[in-house]
């Protein structure tokens, strides 16, 4: 089977380029930047280019993207480009070429003001029955591709599997308060029991999703880490979510002390991750405590794969609040 990966140079699609390579795949890589791990260079949004590489394609993998950190940096024209146009570009090659599984990848993004219940209401608990409110032009448009795949899997029986990622990048916090007031582990440890995913698990969803494209033949599923949280404990999440994650995870005080961490003191939302757990057999390893238990084995929150990766950045320029734009 040849596999179509697009974004090869990224973050994500080099663990994916890595991964299928080294179980004997081939696989083609495209980005707009070259890397080890892209083939041809070129942009989606370039309709020859993408046909130029669909030859013997069976499974597409589509990772690039515009992402939310170069919404101040990027016009909303270029979001629709990359985000839409080159969507809608794979999808019709795809189609001509007899595609047999076409995976995107998405983002929890497109939940926008979903995610933030009002002031003094429960956390929100988040699954696929959620009515997405994108809130910027990154939400907007890859809630379109979405779309997209469904009109092709409706109209030409294209088999699409949509994945909502949660957070998995290893770069810093796009919030400068929140960076000021944790450090960056402390910070992503406490967001795998509710918004945060390891590299590792993202690229078995993938290998999963092409798997099972052609017998779900569309859906959406959010790809996170187990969550230890019920939805008994959303009220008071809100509001004290370190007493929550004590109730669940009893040990991880004794971890969190000994580095002089702490758990943020409420949370707004919850990512539910059973419908992928359900329908793709996803078993993902890395929650809460699994890391709990690395870090207790000297080992590093980040797993083998992601260290490898390491950090792609979005940016190549430095500005006034770090690594963001504001």
């Amino acid at each position: 089977m040849r596999i179509l990966v697009t974004g090869s140079s990224g973050h994500l699609g080099e663990a994916l380029v890595r991964t299928l390579s080294a179980e004997g795949r081939d696989v083609v890589g495209l980005d707009i930047a070259p890397s080890p791990f892209t083939h041809a260079v070129g942009s989606i949004a370039d309709r020859a280019f993408v046909h130029a590489h669909m030859h013997g394609v069976e499974a597409v993998l589509h990772t690039a993207t515009l992402h939310k950190p170069h919404v101040a940096t990027h016009s909303r024209q270029d979001f629709v480009d990359t985000n839409i146009t080159g969507t809608l570009n794979l999808l019709e090659e795809s189609v001509a070429a007899g595609v047999r599984s076409f995976v995107f990848t998405s983002t929890t993004s497109v939940f926008g003001d979903a995610l933030v219940p009002p002031a003094g209401m429960p956390a929100a608990w988040i699954t696929e029955d959620v009515e997405p409110i994108a809130k910027n032009i990154y939400g907007v448009t890859k809630l379109a591709a979405e779309n997209l795949c469904h009109l092709f899997h409706r109209n030409q029986k294209l088999p699409c599997i949509i994945l909502r990622t949660s957070r998995f990048f290893p770069e810093q916090d796009d919030d400068a308060e929140t960076r000021g007031q944790y450090t960056d582990e402390n910070i992503k440890l406490n967001e795998y029991p509710y918004r945060r995913v390891a590299l590792e698990d993202v690229v078995e969803a993938h290998r999963l999703a092409i798997e099972h494209a052609p017998g779900i033949g569309f859906d959406r599923f959010i790809i996170s880490a187990t969550t230890p949280f019920v939805p008994g404990d959303l009220a008071q999440l809100r509001n004290d979510a370190p007493a929550v994650l004590a109730k669940h995870v009893p040990g991880y005080a004794e971890v969190y002390t000994a580095r002089d961490w702490r758990m943020f003191p409420g949370i707004d939302r919850v990512y539910v991750n059973s419908h992928a757990r359900q329908m793709l057999g996803w078993r993902p390893a890395f929650d809460f405590a699994h890391i709990l238990e690395r870090l207790r084995a000297g080992e590093c929150i980040a797993g083998p794969l992601a260290s490898i990766v390491g950090s792609k950045g979005y940016h190549v320029d430095k500005f006034d609040e770090g690594p963001y734009p504001v």
